[in-house]
């Protein structure tokens, strides 16, 4: 079953002088299995979103929130099930990390359900498994000495321990070298192909151009544009007005078919994407040898 939001509104400080309207009536659905974007300028939206999805933040309205057929809102709901089955990695996670080694700051999570402590380590293992991390090389290790990259990896674990359904993630790259934000993109697809839903929030259209199937576009507190990722980046105009960058491939592919036309600037796949740059400067060539 997916996570349904419908018609969320959420004002911060509502009845006072101050209050902001930071959603209003914004309406998206996760399906299971699904790597999800969310994109937009700071203050769209989008952190006060994912917030609501793993009742961080309890909406007000009946029914606005609905995680696998659960009602959040609901003085019944048990919201310990519901941020275990939907785990949330807030942006800089690292700056919250304080366990004096990787394997008690992994396990925090999971000592606090009451399991077995063999199951506890399994989970551990696991989970730095899955961010690359070798368990016997890092498990004595103290987290506050490791690398930005690392300290990110450790955080994201002591989440995945937790084995959520579905994983939030808010900027996971955010301030990390190329590289670095190249491997962690591989490691949450990977994690996605075993099952596990993910949603993630980011300012960085090439990031979420290669790793999303689905993107919601989020301005001042409303949802102003969604659909496949194709479909998100071919409206050119409307994510311009929206004040908004393009991937960089896409904004290649759209020079080069407003110069020489007949180019696919939809493509978001670099190996076709450049089978479609080839083409052009092809036509190019051919355009030049006829009038010479």
């Amino acid at each position: 079953m997916p996570i349904v939001v419908k018609n969320l509104t959420f004002i911060y400080d509502e009845g006072f002088i101050f209050a902001k309207k930071a959603l209003d009536n914004v309406s998206i659905n996760i399906e299971e299995g699904e790597i999800v974007g969310i994109i937009g300028h700071t203050g769209s939206g989008k952190s006060t979103l994912v917030q609501h999805l793993n009742g961080l933040i309890k909406p007000k309205n009946p029914n606005s929130v609905i995680v696998d057929g659960v009602d959040i809102c609901d003085a019944k709901t048990n919201l310990k099930e519901i941020r275990q089955k939907v785990g949330l990695v807030f942006q800089y996670p690292e700056m919250q990390l304080f366990e004096e080694t990787v394997e008690k700051e992994v396990a925090f999570g999971p000592k606090n359900l009451g399991i077995s402590d063999e199951e506890i380590q399994m989970r551990v293992k696991e989970a730095l498994e899955m961010v690359s991390l070798d368990f016997d090389k890092y498990k004595d290790r103290s987290p506050f000495l490791l690398s930005g990259g690392e300290k990110r990896r450790i955080a994201i674990a002591g989440i995945l321990a937790m084995k959520p359904k579905y994983l939030i993630l808010d900027e996971p790259t955010a301030g990390l070298d190329p590289w670095v934000r190249i491997e962690i993109l591989k490691e949450l697809q990977s994690i996605n192909n075993k099952s596990t839903t993910i949603v993630i929030v980011s300012h960085d259209m090439d990031e979420i151009s290669k790793i999303a199937k689905r993107i919601y576009v989020l301005s001042n507190g409303c949802v102003a544009l969604n659909g496949t990722s194709k479909y998100v980046f071919s409206q050119f105009d409307k994510i311009k007005e929206l004040g908004l960058s393009l991937p960089q491939i896409t904004e290649i592919l759209y020079l080069l078919n407003s110069k020489f036309g007949e180019v696919d600037y939809t493509e978001l796949d670099i190996s076709k994407a450049v089978n479609e740059i080839l083409m052009a400067l092809n036509r190019k060539g051919k355009w030049k040898s006829k009038i010479a």
